[in-house]
């Protein structure tokens, strides 16, 4: 079913820009200044393409791990950013206890709307306390098992051949580093890693300077594509995943007081009934997972 949707939309994509091609070639007339717009149009629409694609990549890495609404087990929402550290930890997890854990990775701000509208979760972990303070305001979550579980750095990242490096701090030069390219972030007004992004960039006094170029993404390992893939030369991550793609390189590292602490808190889901959740929580907070987050870059709060 999602190839087939995949085919669709590319094959939408093109036909849209056949069509103006031909549209253009038709009326131009051999006028310079109708070739121009066209060779311009086109340029546009195949940077949205190619964007487009980078977000159905990013979209298909998720969805691959989206648990069924019916499928046994715990379910766990996880902040994107967790994934190689998270998958590693239930493996272990899963072979001690026989439990089995399916989990979703994605923004966590999407995961809250969808536990918000009813999807069936256990546990929720986000990437801020934002996030779990909403479900908590809307007595979506058990607050006796909330607890904060990991830290993280923000930094910025390059293609791995590149040879920038950033001194971060206030005025530094963003925008000349871009060199007229986009700014790879997830979206700054929701995502964690966005705003955490952008809290960084406005402290140290340079947001103003590239927020016209900031390309948004669904989450930040979207982000993180967009720079791994090169449609980006530089993105806004955490330390964590520059780590788990080899393609990108960490060009500067962001000091630790221009934004908020970066936290990781889980908690058992409000219509979570699932006795294994439980289990599963207080392994994650144990010292038997400490080595198992640490060796991922993750900072141990517990």
């Amino acid at each position: 079913m999602i190839p087939m949707y995949i085919t669709l939309y590319i094959q939408a994509r093109c036909n849209c820009i056949d069509t103006l091609y031909t549209t253009y070639s038709t009326d131009a007339g051999g006028t310079n200044c109708r070739n121009q717009a066209r060779k311009v149009t086109m340029s546009s629409l195949f940077r949205r393409f190619r964007a487009a694609c980078i977000t159905i990549v990013a979209a298909l890495t998720i969805i691959g791990t989206m648990p069924a609404a019916s499928a046994a087990g715990i379910v766990v929402f996880a902040a994107a950013s967790l994934k190689e550290a998270l998958d590693d930890a239930v493996n272990v997890y899963e072979n001690k206890s026989g439990y089995a854990v399916k989990i979703s990775y994605a923004a966590s701000s999407t995961l809250a709307k969808q536990i918000e509208s009813g999807a069936p979760a256990d546990i929720f972990i986000s990437a801020d306390l934002d996030w779990m303070d909403y479900l908590q305001q809307h007595n979506l979550i058990k607050p006796p098992t909330r607890r904060n579980l990991l830290g993280n750095r923000l930094v910025i990242v390059a293609p791995a051949d590149s040879d920038l490096r950033l001194d971060i701090k206030p005025g530094f030069d963003l925008a000349g580093a871009l060199k007229g390219g986009h700014l790879a972030m997830a979206d700054p007004d929701s995502v964690p890693a966005g705003k955490y992004g952008r809290a960084a960039l406005e402290k140290l006094g340079v947001w103003n300077s590239v927020r016209a170029a900031v390309a948004p993404a669904e989450n930040v390992r979207a982000a993180l594509l967009f720079v791994s893939l090169r449609e980006a030369p530089l993105g806004i991550v955490y330390a964590t995943d520059a780590a788990a793609d080899p393609r990108v390189k960490i060009a500067g590292v962001f000091p630790e007081d221009t934004h908020p602490p970066i936290i990781y808190p889980a908690a058992l889901t409000a219509d979570s009934k699932n006795p294994g959740a439980a289990r599963l929580l207080e392994f994650l907070a144990s010292p038997a997972a400490r080595p198992i987050f640490e060796k991922r870059g993750f900072t141990v709060l517990q």
